[in-house]
C-alpha cells in the first residue's frame, strides 16, 4: 500500500494528461425496471461531439449544478465505465461535479440512487436493505453494457466505482470485501466509531444478507472517498482483494468519522502492491460533495438546522481547490489502475 500526502502524488498528475478529452459532456436520466420491486433512477454523463444546446443539470438552491447537453448522441467508439455510489440521504447530484470531469476526460459515468438511502426514497424497509446497495451499481452496469443508445459503447474491460460515504462502503463491497456483523458489532460495543453505529438498526446492519457475496468480477478499480462502516469488513478479506484501490480521507474529523478508524482501517488491510492510501488535511466530509452558492450555510441552517456543515470546509483552500486535487487524484488513478488497450 502506498500512503501519501495530496501533494506528493505527482506521477498521477502526468497520467492525467494523456486522458482523452471530450468535445463535450451529454447527460441523460433514466429509470431501470420502473414499475418493478426495485426501481432504479439513474443519471448518465458521457462524452459527445454534440454542439447542442448547454444546460445547467444538478442545481438547487444550495448547491451548483454543471454544464452539459441533455439527451446528447453519445460520442462514437467504446469508453470505460464508472459507476457513482452517493452517500447516506444523498443523491446523484452529490458527485455531479466528479461526473462531469470524468466525462470530460473520456470516461461514461452513471449514478443511481439507492432507494430507501437516497434523498428522493427514505423508505425504511429499504433502507435497512444495504446488500442491495451493491447490486444496485451491479445493476447499472448491466444496462449500460447492454444499450449503447444510453450513453454509448461501454468497454467492459474498464469497469470502476467510486463512491462516498456510504457510497464507499457500497463500493468496496463490490470489489469482494465481506461485511462480518458480529464483527461490527462488537466494535461497536468498544465504541470505535460511535456515529456509524448509531445506524444498525436503520441500515439493518444485523441482516445476515449482508454476509453474502456483493462482489462483482467486471470492476477493475474503485476509489472510496471518506467512508464509514468500514470497520465491518473483515481483514482477511480486504487482504486478499484483487482490484486496485485509492482510499482517499477527509484530515478533519466532523465527529464520528475520524480517518484513523475508517479510511485507514481500509489503508491498512488492503494489499500493499494494489492500494493507495492519500489523506488530505483541509478537507471535511462534505468537501467531496458539490460547490456551495454564497449563502448556502445560512439557508441549508435555516431550513435544517445542523446541517449547514455540508457547505463548510477546513484550512484556507477554497472547496473548489480541493476538488481539484481530487480529480487529478482520482483521473490519475483510474488511467493508470486500468489503462486503455
Amino acid at each position: 500500500m502506498i500512503k501519501r500526502s495530496f501533494c506528493s502524488a505527482g506521477f498521477w498528475l502526468l497520467a492525467v494528461t494523456f486522458a482523452h478529452a471530450a468535445d463535450a459532456v451529454g447527460f441523460r436520466e433514466t429509470t431501470l425496471d420502473k414499475g418493478g420491486e426495485r426501481p432504479l433512477h439513474v443519471s448518465m454523463w458521457y462524452p459527445t461531439n454534440s454542439d447542442g444546446e448547454t444546460a445547467i443539470v444538478g442545481e438547487n438552491r444550495a448547491f451548483l449544478g454543471v454544464p452539459a447537453i441533455r439527451d446528447a448522441a453519445p460520442a462514437p467508439g467504446s469508453q470505460p465505465l464508472v459507476v457513482l455510489s452517493h452517500g447516506y440521504g444523498g443523491s446523484w447530484r452529490n458527485l455531479n461535479w466528479l461526473a462531469e470531469e470524468l466525462s470530460r476526460h473520456g470516461y461514461i459515468v452513471a449514478a443511481p440512487d439507492h432507494p430507501g438511502t437516497t434523498t428522493f426514497d427514505q423508505d425504511p424497509g429499504r433502507a435497512a436493505m444495504l446488500w442491495e446497495r451493491p447490486r444496485d451499481l451491479s445493476r447499472v452496469i448491466d444496462a449500460l453494457a447492454a444499450d449503447a443508445s444510453l450513453a454509448g459503447e461501454v468497454d467492459v474491460s474498464r469497469v470502476a466505482a467510486i463512491g462516498h460515504s456510504l457510497g464507499g462502503w457500497t463500493v468496496t463491497a463490490l470489489a469482494g470485501a465481506h461485511f462480518e456483523t458480529d464483527r461490527f458489532k462488537k466494535d461497536c460495543r468498544n465504541n470505535t466509531s460511535p456515529r456509524v453505529c448509531v445506524l444498525e438498526k436503520e441500515l439493518g446492519l444485523g441482516q445476515p444478507e449482508l454476509e453474502r457475496d456483493m462482489s462483482d468480477p467486471r470492476l477493475k478499480a474503485f476509489v472510496s472517498l471518506d467512508l464509514g462502516l468500514a470497520r465491518g469488513f473483515s481483514p482477511e478479506s480486504l487482504a486478499a482483494l484483487q482490484v486496485p484501490s485509492l482510499v482517499i480521507a477527509a484530515g478533519i474529523d466532523i465527529g464520528g468519522l475520524p480517518p484513523k478508524l475508517e479510511s485507514g482501517y481500509l489503508a491498512d488491510h488492503l494489499p500493499k502492491r494494489s492500494s493507495t492510501y492519500v489523506e488530505i488535511p483541509d478537507a471535511m466530509h462534505f468537501s467531496f460533495m458539490g460547490l456551495c452558492k454564497p449563502g448556502a450555510v445560512a439557508l441549508i441552517e435555516k431550513e435544517e438546522p445542523g446541517n449547514g456543515v455540508a457547505c463548510k470546509d477546513g484550512g484556507t483552500r477554497t472547496r473548489e481547490e480541493i476538488h481539484r486535487v481530487i480529480a487529478y487524484l482520482v483521473i490519475g488513478f483510474l488511467v493508470t489502475a486500468s489503462p486503455a488497450k
